[in-house]
């Protein structure tokens, strides 16, 4: 058997180039107890902390696999809730920085996250049109709301009463009874999606906003209120925009759906309308913690900062109205001797809800967020759709905010078309639209910036590494200083765009091929700068290749005999450098030819095309040796690992595969980005390989000392792919489970069925270990006397435990958020033995909240075959006395522990207040001490 050739594993080393993702939302948190500073923002899977004073990364929350949609920070500043793609949620800790806690329970992307005002519970709404209500401190599912028929955009909780009020892009607003779990009261009155709603004036105003220019207020009348003969008439408003008409309108204009009008909760009436400057839909509402100042932005880079008034600002401006009114009706009147003057003034919704300020950022707003700090002052942070997060703070003291200043994170990245490494592999070098970031490897910061307006798309370094050629796509050749990032020289090189650079192997120029249909070659030169005496590089051209087509691509062999030109026609066309005479015609592609590579020893060549499939030919014949599909979707770039015949392929289809052109194996997948891959690089020792996509990030991977079998690469694929099945199929039904049925939160994953798969397991070994256990009695007895029973490896490896102890600690280490949905998929065969273990641990009293969690809910699930089932009647008869005794016990300690606590903190409080008193008795006295002192001396002084 021969030996099989031996791989190295490239794993991901580190995200940089990102500041954050535009899926997501940005949020002020609280870290080493300062408000206002540090900003979480989502980034592509992960979450990064940022510094907004130093402008610095402090702490990364690692995601797995999928794009963070949502973030919510608890209201004790000490938890960030993070949703992502797939429907989970994690929460991380923001003092370790770890995630423990995970939360599975929607089919599709999370799009709104909200804590309660004690931060023990969490909304969760999610494109799959469904709400659940998550308990954060037993880590577990509550219930599931289901009424809306589109994806939620907005859940609050409200503080005073145990009510959950959300939107949808269905156009409707739902209010929810959280005791009873279900909508009450459903407010139909948009015509459009409704993208995001807001609390004010203590919670008696709805301000929501849909996909017009108006933010439309809701005033709520609660049940309490309603039945207060005392309660004045609501005040008429004037409403800036027409209402809507229907057949179902209400006496008050307002639009109205009640599920029982006679168990009504509260009202919900239409009080007008605030019109936006912006003409397109609301993204974002959001209002500060006072409730005072409400802001909202659309698809433009303006922020509307609205301020809501106070009761007394509000009669104060009325007051002000009257009097200009009277002093108006004075004027007109022709009897200028009558003082009573009736004046009737009305007050609009615009009266209360006045605006202030509009707020102009550098770019198109995705998100943002309002805090007040310690400071008394109000901070806007924005996270923009050019990978750029601005600080704006406001002073909110007085009603007109004032605009004092702005800091900017570093922009490292915008959309990466190029990259490539230089040959100490210390600097990468990557481009956007409008900026030329140089950075360094060490770290991973961004050292310079060069300004251009015009896309780049194509690079390298100059020999020497201390300036650098791009290709621009008004086919424009522009030599950059390396060390300041100026601009030195601009030359005209082709006619349309310059869609490719290739250095050649000599190092003394290059070759350009453009849109033109023509390849130029270019030789460096040193030339007399106009502003110094000293000499600085330039380039001049030398020869031209016309050709029939637009050229695509060109790369040197690395003997500099030859040159390969991609065209528009399929085809790639070898050309000898020193006579330009054709040599090969590469044609099979049924696309264009995107990008292509020669090994170092100039014997094949590798390329990509449009065509998802990727050609391995000899340069020698020019035959095909192998056709290779290798991703799904276009294949964008295309690169050999240096002194080797292993290449590396990027595709649309955000994946990086390595192959192997000799066996024409592949090898291994590389994934991580979150949209199409443009671009990739390696480094010369081929230990790094750096990837460029259109989520705004750079990836490095990094060569492991790990070697990689192909089999068992395989065999983890299929893995994947099973887990994958799994996660995608149907949830088990229940028995007694209807439409309605809000209970089940959980879903089936890939864990659940796996802690099931452990029950299970534990069942088994505890049904062979109680059967030995019998039949060694035996034994022993039919001997008469002792023969040693041998144990069970897994039991000791376990502490030697007893088999039903086993059965226990496998409980325990189920995770919370996974309990439910792992007795789900639990066949109903090991429910009878799972019952009577649960009777013995209860009556040892371990564990009681634990095994009546599991206990209930088998007993729901199961309710029908455990009660036709006879053995089982004593079993639960047993199970009845010891849990209610139990529990009854558990609930005694837990009452003389609040007792007990009660009176520590009564302690407390009066020693506090005893210290306190006994502080203002000494103080008091030492003031009579310095009053007789001052009264002796002025004595003795006269």
């Amino acid at each position: 058997m021969g030996l099989t050739k031996q791989y190295l594993r490239y794993v991901a080393s580190a995200v940089f180039g990102l500041i954050g993702s535009q899926k997501g939302n940005i949020v002020f948190v609280t870290l080493r107890g300062e408000k206002g500073r540090y900003v979480a923002v989502p980034a592509c899977e992960h979450v990064f902390i940022w510094d907004l004073r130093k402008g610095e990364k402090i702490l990364i929350l690692q995601g797995l696999k999928h794009e963070v949609t949502c973030l919510c920070p608890s209201p004790d500043g000490l938890h960030l809730a993070v949703g992502y793609e797939d429907g989970s949620i994690r929460i991380f800790s923001l003092l370790s920085g770890e995630g423990n806690v995970t939360f599975n329970g929607h089919k599709a992307a999370i799009t709104s996250l909200k804590y309660d005002q004690l931060g023990g519970r969490l909304a969760s709404g999610s494109k799959d049109t469904d709400i659940i209500i998550w308990d954060v401190i037993n880590e577990s599912g509550l219930y599931r709301l289901k009424g809306h028929k589109d994806a939620i955009t907005q859940a609050l909780f409200l503080r005073e009463k145990n009510l959950l009020v959300t939107s949808g892009k269905d156009t409707m607003v739902k209010w929810w009874d959280l005791d009873t779990q279900h909508c009450f009261k459903t407010v139909v009155g948009h015509r459009t999606e409704v993208w995001g709603l807001v609390l004010v004036s203590e919670e008696k105003r709805l301000i929501t906003g849909a996909s017009d220019s108006e933010l439309r207020a809701w005033d709520i009348s609660y049940l309490q209120e309603i039945e207060d003969p005392e309660e004045p008439e609501p005040k008429k408003i004037k409403e800036s925009s027409p209402g809507i008409q229907d057949s179902h309108e209400a006496e008050d204009g307002t639009l109205e759906m009640d599920e029982t009008p006679e168990d009504r909760i509260l009202t919900c009436r239409k009080a007008g309308s605030i019109m936006r400057e912006g003409r397109d839909r609301v993204v974002n509402l959001a209002v500060d913690k006072t409730g005072r100042i409400l802001a909202c932005h659309g698809t433009d880079s303006v922020l509307e900062v609205f301020c809501i008034l106070s009761k007394e600002e509000i009669q104060k401006k009325m007051d002000k109205k009257m009097k200009k009114a009277k002093k108006k009706a004075k004027l007109n009147s022709c009897n200028e001797e009558e003082e009573d003057l009736e004046v009737n003034v009305k007050m609009t919704l615009q009266d209360e809800i006045q605006r202030v300020a509009n707020i102009k950022t550098s770019a198109k707003i995705k998100s943002f967020d309002l805090i007040h700090t310690p400071q008394a002052e109000l901070k806007a942070v924005f996270l923009l759709q050019n990978n750029l997060v601005e600080l704006y703070s406001l002073n909110a003291s007085t009603r007109v905010l004032s605009l004092s200043g702005q800091t900017e994170l570093p922009l490292e990245v915008i959309a990466v078309t190029c990259g490539l490494c230089h040959s100490a592999q210390t600097i990468l070098l990557s481009f956007q639209q409008q900026l030329i970031p140089l950075r360094y490897g060490t770290g991973l910061r961004c050292s310079a910036f060069a300004r251009w307006p015009v896309n780049t798309l194509c690079s390298f370094f100059v020999p020497g590494d201390r300036q650098v050629v791009i290709g621009t796509k008004t086919g424009k050749l522009q030599l950059y200083d390396l060390a300041s990032g100026n601009l030195l020289e601009t030359i005209d090189a082709h006619d349309g765009a310059l869609w490719s650079l290739s250095l050649s192997p000599d190092q003394r120029g290059f070759v350009t091929g453009g849109a033109d249909k023509s390849v130029k070659f270019w030789d460096f030169e040193l030339v007399k700068d106009e502003n110094s005496t000293q000499k600085r590089l330039s380039v001049k051209q030398t020869r031209t290749l016309q050709l029939d087509e637009e050229v695509l691509c060109v790369s040197y062999s690395p003997n500099q005999k030859l040159l390969a030109v991609s065209l528009l026609d399929c085809t790639v066309k070898i050309f000898y450098v020193d006579t330009l005479k054709f040599f090969l015609s590469l044609y099979g592609h049924k696309l264009p030819v995107i990008c292509m590579d020669i090994s170092y020893d100039g014997a094949l060549i590798a390329t990509g095309s449009a065509d998802r499939n990727v050609k391995i030919w000899g340069l020698d014949f020019g035959d095909c040796h192998k056709s290779l599909f290798a991703h799904d979707d276009s294949v964008m770039y295309l690169r050999f690992v240096p002194k080797s015949h292993l290449f590396f392929t990027a595709g649309k289809d955000r994946k990086i595969k390595q192959w192997d052109a000799d066996k024409f194996e592949h090898i291994q997948t590389l994934e991580g980005h979150h949209q199409e891959i443009w671009c990739l690089a390696v480094s010369p020792s081929g230990d790094y390989v750096v990837s460029s996509s259109h989520d705004k990030s750079l990836r490095l991977w990094e060569r492991t000392r790990e070697p990689l079998i192909l089999e068992e690469e395989k065999e983890m694929q299929r893995e994947a792919e099973y887990e994958e099945s799994v996660a995608k199929e149907d949830q088990p039904a229940v028995p007694g489970e209807t439409q309605g049925d809000n209970y089940f939160t959980g879903k089936k994953t890939i864990e659940t069925v796996k802690a099931a798969e452990r029950i299970m397991e534990a069942i088994e070994l505890y049904r062979e270990e109680t059967a030995k256990l019998r039949e060694h009695k035996a034994i022993c007895k039919a001997a008469g006397k002792e023969v040693p029973l041998p144990i069970n490896p897994i039991l000791m490896a376990y502490g030697n435990i007893s088999p039903s102890a086993y059965v226990l600690e496998i409980f325990k280490g189920i995770k919370s958020s996974e309990l439910e949905e792992s007795l789900l998929v639990l066949p109903f065969s090991y429910v009878p033995d799972i019952l009577r273990l649960f009777n013995e641990f209860i009556q040892q009293g371990s564990d009681i909240e634990l095994l009546c969690r599991c206990l209930f809910f088998l007993l729901r699930i199961h309710f029908g075959q455990i009660t036709s089932n006879q053995m089982l009647v004593p079993v639960i008869e047993k199970l009845k006395e010891t849990t209610i005794s139990k529990v009854n016990q558990v609930r005694d300690v837990i009452g003389f522990n609040m007792a007990g606590l009660d009176y520590l903190k009564r302690e407390c409080e009066a020693k506090s207040e005893v210290m306190f008193f006994a502080d203002a008795t000494s103080h008091l006295e030492e003031k009579k001490r310095k009053r007789k002192k001052r009264e002796k001396l002025i004595l003795t002084v006269t």
